[in-house]
């Protein structure tokens, strides 16, 4: 194809895409099943992708945008304190589920030990775009949706290694080391690269604050180039590239940085971009011809073991210890979808050619859509079964600030949501520090010149002048009295004065 004849194709896969995704919606069918049907349908007409280790190194691209969307848009004090059980579920849970899918497959299936490993390895990890692109939308508990989200951005670390461990295994090239030393090697690349992300987040935060930029547009570009080079730098530095990404993303997405919801925006539109070329590259990669009816009970059979009895044994495994209850257990359990990663992963052997990596790569294919369609729709009515949904907290506000250099100070922009306990205080009962000023409200589409009497309502727009070294303060107070109303403030400067 020439480049013009790319551009064409592309854009129109895109645009398909995008039709598919406003029908899933209606349908309340997951949109990145309909993207993996595209690539299915351009497969069957001859549209075919043929080469596995291509498809395994643009796959591994995608993964980064991926998980960089989510951690851009996940909020540091919803997952804070759900870190321990993720991150259990990232290790623990991931061994756990590979040992018991392997059992199953040797004992049930009569599958060999080493793609029985195999298959467990490439089942285990949760995928972080169906996860994001699920819970989003639902109105869960900040620690449910914290621990899921951090289990994917965090269990793609170790999987590579172990599905890479299990592949070579499979080819007769038994790993020189030990379990006890891959054991210790995972470990020691996932703390690597979450040490690594830190770092890497926590310079690209001070960077982008004592920096005023040209142009808006290119703070999400930078803050995006930032998240890219953390993945680049832990590979050179052989510590896990995709935690670091996720882990340099969140610290990015929370240090209140100019733009922020541009910035959002911006790596959603790049998320959604690297799912459906995922997908649908993945879709072009399949060969439903292939197919046997042993093959899809076989991906059925091993999807339903995983599905009711290992990932709820998973789950309480890690999460038993810390007192999670049960509901939120068994919605945890429910929830942990599978998606891209497990047959991107199936990607490995294949390219590898590895004996019998094109049944494994189908029954991988069979279980993720036929599962993906059971769990994913099913969702919201199982949160409200579990009695699990709904939130009793004001909702919170939108922040968008953009710096004003010379004068140093930032011009913020806050959204007030419908719920917010921030509607009917008056400008003075916000008790704004020195030299702040709300300088208009847009109301209904119309600007209107605050005093001190007004007060503010759902829906409003407030524009706030804010000096530079006063800017957290002024969002922290804002986000206090949004949450807790107007005493918020009083009760938090009682609290200090203690």
């Amino acid at each position: 194809m020439s480049l013009d004849d790319m551009l064409l194709f592309g854009a129109a896969v895109v645009v398909a895409a995008a039709l598919a995704a406003r029908l899933g919606s209606r349908l309340g069918l997951p949109s990145l099943l309909l993207f993996l049907g595209l690539g299915i349908a351009l497969e069957v007409v001859g549209v075919r992708m043929t080469d596995a280790g291509l498809a395994h190194a643009l796959g591994f691209a995608a993964l980064v945008f991926i998980l960089a969307e989510g951690g851009l848009t996940t909020r540091w004090v919803d997952i804070r304190g759900s870190l321990t059980v993720a991150g259990l579920l990232a290790t623990v849970g991931v061994g756990t589920s590979i040992g018991l899918v392997a059992l199953f497959c040797h004992r049930a299936l009569g599958i060999d030990w080493p793609n029985a490993v195999l298959i467990g390895a490439i089942t285990a990890p949760t995928d972080s775009a169906a996860v994001f692109s699920v819970l989003r939308g639902l109105p869960l508990p900040a620690r449910v949706r914290a621990v899921l989200e951090g289990e994917s951005g965090l269990n793609d670390a170790p999987i590579v290694l172990l599905v890479a461990a299990a592949t070579a295994w499979s080819l007769g090239e038994l790993p020189e080391a030990g379990p006890a030393a891959l054991a210790g090697t995972i470990i020691l690349e996932l703390a690597g690269g979450i040490a690594f992300g830190a770092v890497i987040g926590y310079l690209g935060v001070r960077l982008l604050r004592s920096v005023a930029l040209p142009a808006s547009g290119l703070y999400p570009l930078t803050i995006m180039a930032v998240v890219v080079l953390a993945y680049g730098l832990g590979v050179v530095a052989h510590v896990s590239g995709f935690a670091a990404v996720y882990v340099a993303a969140v610290l990015l997405g929370n240090g209140h940085l100019p733009h922020r919801n541009a910035t959002r925006s911006f790596a959603e539109g790049v998320g959604w971009i690297a799912q459906i070329g995922l997908f649908v590259m993945l879709g072009m990669l399949a060969s439903p011809e292939r197919l046997t009816w042993r093959m899809v009970g076989e991906g059925l059979l091993i999807g339903t073991v995983l599905t009711f009895v290992v990932r709820p044994i998973s789950v309480a495994v890690c999460a038993t210890w810390f007192k999670v209850p049960w509901r939120e257990q068994a919605f945890i359990a429910w929830a942990g979808l599978r998606g891209a990663v497990p047959i991107i992963m199936a990607t490995v052997p294949l390219a590898a050619g590895a004996p019998g990596a094109e049944t494994i790569f189908e029954e991988v294919l069979v279980f993720v859509v036929v599962f993906t369609l059971l769990q994913a729709p099913s969702l919201p009515w199982v949160a409200r079964v579990l009695g699990i949904t709904g939130d009793d907290s004001g909702a919170d506000i939108e922040v968008e600030v953009a710096p004003l250099d010379r004068a140093q100070a930032d011009f913020m922009t806050i959204r007030v949501p419908e719920a917010s306990r921030l509607h009917g205080v008056t400008i003075k009962e916000l008790g704004l520090p020195k030299f702040t000023v709300v300088a208009v409200i847009m109301r209904d589409g119309r600007p209107i010149s605050p005093v001190p009497l007004d007060r503010i309502c759902e829906g409003d727009e407030l524009m706030v002048v804010v000096p530079a070294r006063q800017r957290d303060a002024v969002e922290h107070l804002f986000g206090a009295i949004g949450r807790g109303g107007r005493l918020a403030r009083w009760a938090e400067e009682g609290d200090d004065g203690d």
